[in-house]
This record gives C-alpha cells, sequence and structure tokens, in this order.
C-alpha cells in the first residue's frame, strides 16, 4: 500500500508511534478532499526498550507487529510503509542562521531549497542524520520576519532554522527493528512535534507556548514561537520512573507500584493526605484479605512529588540553557499518558512560572474515544504532520528541487541493505 497521502494527495497513510511504554499504529485514509479518517488502531505494551532507547530487538519486534496487526485487522488493510516517531536522548536540536545572495527576478522556490539545504549542510557530520530543518523565519536585505519571500526582490535572503538530527546508530537500530516485522519507513517525526501538531491551538503557536510530552520513559518538550518550532529537546525521565520510585519506596510489585500511581497518586499534597489510608500490597507477600497492609497516602505522595519535581526542574533549566524560556511566553501545554496524574499541572505550574493546561488531542473522524487521550497526542499529531505539509517541505519534496535533506531516507536505507 503506498502512501501517496504524505505528498498531499488521496490516499493511505500509516503512522507507527514507538514509545517506552507502548507502541501505537494508526491507519487512515484521505478523501479527495483531503479529509483524514482513522480505519485502523492498534496499540501494544512497549517491551524491549528504555528511555526511548532499544535494548531488546527482538521484544521490539513482537510489539510492534502485535500492534500493526491490531490495526490492520481492524482497517481491513496490510500496510507496507509506515512514518515512525522518533525521540529521546538521541534526538538534537540546533540552530542555524544562513544567507545567500539572490537575483534580481526575485526569490524562487530553487533559492530556499538551496537556503535550507545549505543550513542543513552546515551542520552535518558524520554520526547525526538531519531529520527536520524548520525555518523559524526568513529576512530579504532589511525586510525580517518574512513568512514566505518567494516573489520578492533583494540582494541578500537569510533564514534562521531550527535543525533536529538523530544519533546514525538510534536510526539503524529503529530500522532494524522495523525491518524485522516486514515494513519500510517512510520517513521519522519528531514525537513532540507531532504531539505538539495535536494538541496546540493556532494562537497558542503564534504567541508562544511549551509543548511538554510526558510519557512512560522520556519526557520531551518542545517551544514553539510566531507559529514556528524554534527549539525541541527531551530528558530520559517519565512516569515509568515514578511507578519504580512508588515500587521501591513502598516495597511492592511494579503492577501494584501503577495502580497507586494511577488511582491515588497526586503530584502535590493536601492536608488529607496523612488521614487517608490506601491499600499497599507488600512484594513477595501473598494475598490475604485479614492481613491488609494500609498507609497513609501522604507517604505515597511523598515519593511521587520529588521525581515530579526533578522533571520539571530538568526542563526549566534546559529551555534556560537554551534561551528560549523567556520568548516562549507564560504558557505551557502538558500532555502524554504520564501527565493525568492528580496535581501534575499545577506543580508544572509552580516549577516553571507558567500557565498550565493538560492538552488533548484534536478530535479525528473514525478515532474512537480510548485511542484520542493525551497518551495518544503523538500518534494523533503524525497523521496531521503526514497530511498537512508545510509549504516548504513539500517544496522540498519536489523532484525539480530534490537535495540532501529529502535524501536522508535512502541514506539509510542504503546502509540497512548494505549491511544485513
Amino acid at each position: 500500500m503506498k502512501h501517496e497521502a504524505i505528498r498531499g494527495r488521496p490516499g493511505s497513510v500509516a503512522v507507527l508511534d514507538i514509545g517506552t511504554t507502548k507502541i501505537v499504529c494508526f491507519i487512515a485514509q484521505v478523501d479527495d478532499e483531503g479529509v483524514l479518517r482513522v480505519l485502523g488502531v492498534g496499540h501494544q505494551l512497549a517491551k524491549g526498550i528504555k528511555s526511548g532507547v532499544i535494548t531488546d530487538v527482538g521484544e521490539v519486534e513482537t510489539s510492534i507487529v502485535a500492534a500493526v496487526h491490531a490495526a490492520e485487522q481492524m482497517a481491513g488493510e496490510t500496510i507496507e510503509n509506515v512514518i515512525v516517531s522518533v525521540s529521546g536522548t538521541n534526538m538534537h536540536s540546533r540552530s542555524v542562521t544562513v544567507e545567500l545572495e539572490v537575483t534580481g527576478e526575485g526569490v524562487s522556490d530553487y533559492d530556499i531549497a538551496d537556503l535550507i539545504q545549505e543550513g542543513c549542510a552546515s551542520l552535518e557530520d558524520d554520526a547525526h542524520t538531519i531529520l527536520h530543518a524548520f525555518p523559524v523565519q526568513y529576512y530579504l536585505d532589511n525586510a525580517k520576519g518574512l513568512g514566505d519571500p518567494r516573489g520578492m526582490v533583494g540582494d541578500v535572503l537569510g533564514s534562521e532554522l531550527h535543525v533536529v538530527s538523530a544519533r546514525n546508530s538510534y536510526l539503524k537500530n529503529m530500522i532494524n527493528c522495523v525491518a524485522r516485522c516486514h515494513l519500510n519507513i517512510d520517513e521519522y517525526v519528531l514525537a513532540s512535534h507531532a504531539s505538539a501538531l495535536s494538541v496546540l491551538e493556532p494562537d497558542e503557536m503564534d504567541l508562544g507556548v511549551t509543548l511538554i510530552d510526558m510519557g512512560g520513559g522520556v519526557t520531551s518538550f518542545t517551544v514553539f514561537v510566531g507559529g514556528k518550532n524554534v527549539y525541541s529537546d527531551s530528558i530520559p525521565v517519565g512516569g515509568k520512573h515514578v511507578t519504580n520510585d512508588i515500587a521501591k519506596g513502598l516495597s511492592t510489585t511494579l503492577t501494584q507500584a501503577e495502580r497507586l500511581k494511577t488511582i491515588h497518586g497526586s503530584a502535590i499534597g493536601s492536608v488529607k493526605d496523612a488521614e487517608v489510608m490506601i491499600e499497599v500490597p507488600q512484594l513477595g507477600e501473598e494475598e490475604d484479605e485479614d492481613d491488609v497492609n494500609m498507609m497513609p497516602r501522604s507517604m505515597l505522595v511523598g515519593v511521587v512529588r520529588p521525581r515530579m519535581e526533578e522533571i520539571f526542574e530538568l526542563i526549566r533549566a534546559k529551555l534556560e540553557a537554551a534561551g528560549v524560556d523567556k520568548v516562549a511566553g507564560r504558557r505551557c501545554v502538558i500532555t502524554g499518558g504520564a501527565s493525568q496524574m492528580i496535581g501534575v499541572s499545577d506543580l508544572a505550574a509552580r516549577m516553571l512560572g507558567k500557565q498550565v493546561r493538560k492538552g488533548k488531542p484534536h478530535a479525528v473522524p473514525g478515532l474512537a474515544d480510548m485511542a484520542s487521550g493525551p497518551a495518544f497526542a503523538t500518534a494523533v499529531g503524525m497523521l496531521e504532520y503526514a497530511t498537512k505539509r508545510p509549504w516548504e517541505d513539500v517544496l522540498l519534496r519536489g523532484s525539480s528541487v530534490r537535495g540532501g535533506l529529502a535524501q536522508t531516507k535512502e541514506k539509510i536505507v542504503n546502509w540497512f541493505r548494505e549491511n544485513f
């Protein structure tokens, strides 16, 4: 099944969100009017991944196959190509300013393509592959803040680019896993960028906002200003680390720790926590209704809060170090499965000094409620990314201006064919 939809034409599209705790596959159809409808959904607990890093190829393969098979069964189609999400500390976000001289006939498509490709070339190295080049703004001579300079006349065309790259070893392992599932990777999408597309409002992107996607093993964040993605990063800490802390701190199983986190967990304590008693089965003990271990909820909160504070402290430090904390304004949106715990948005507001709201993905026709919550923000955003391209992306993918950035997939696939 060929993904004509990803080139702006009607057709089918399949996305695969590979996370630390779950793997999600969506299969959707785009009609002649550009309206997208989800046909199939599959999700599976992820195994063999730790903090966004593949640790067991065989287990990851099993999880991917299960998720894809469920989506195919529901859609009544067999897929061959997928768009895959990427995240974690293997991603690298950098900014570069690039200029080139243009003719007096006006800025052309070729000039824009050359500008972006020249900026990417200046950041290329042997250890990384560039996945995204987001133009933050263009300028032509003394005119700055241009959104689309094509057709304008000037001497020097420039642009500020936000370039996202990934470590080659990480991409090769990803290709290995997906290829073993008899699937081809059409392209990669930065997970936090996809999540932003699914939960942020256009006004938020224009005015300045920080999107925080709180996953199981990785917390990713992206800053939008003026409607553009200007910075992206992540930390290898997420909801799974909170679960592990609970299991260790309260001497219970990981399963019970996850249950306690979901039902009773809170990132901010209350005066009643010391009075409310919760049942905490102890590790290694058999279930016995006559001998139930009870603890005050304050003990649970005392374990949860330090880890949640650590997450937001690390995010704040990275935003400040990158110099984007102030330009992002005072708006923050949190999403992802780990964002749903009680008190998370309040704690984020205190730690980051911003106005915080919880983000839920925009409604997509055909997508059931069970697969449209914050935990599925990345997968929903990947569909939007695949079907609503920025004009620069469409331009770079045109055969007449095809260049280095557009050849990313071919380079990686060729490596795989030569080595396996």
